[in-house]
């Protein structure tokens, strides 16, 4: 089982379902508005996390990102666009089928 947490953006339309499509099985949204978002942890059951850079602010942004490092939970930050996305997130080992062959390549 895939989770995501995404973090920013009001709304995100039909973003979920082409995750879903990516593999990701469960999607946790935040829109990151409030200002004690800051002071949320994130899920034990979160295995990546997308923030939406332009729907964020720079705090939560920040400490988002040091309660990740401590969790060894990997970040991927891109704006709401599907392109965006989609390509901030195939830089993940996790979606990328071709993963170990890469590396076997870059290697060489």
């Amino acid at each position: 089982m895939k989770s995501l947490l995404v973090v920013g953006a009001d709304h995100l339309g039909t973003i979920p379902q082409k995750l879903g499509e990516l593999g990701f099985s469960e999607v946790i949204h935040l829109n990151g508005r409030k200002v004690q978002m800051v002071k949320r942890e994130i899920p034990e059951n979160i295995d990546s996390i997308l923030v939406l850079t332009d729907y964020i602010n720079h705090n939560l942004a920040k400490t988002l990102k040091k309660k990740a490092q401590d969790q060894s939970v990997p970040v991927y930050y891109a704006k709401r666009s599907w392109c965006s996305i989609y390509q901030a997130l195939s830089k993940c080992e996790r979606l990328c089928p071709d993963h170990d062959k890469c590396k076997q390549v870059v290697k060489h």
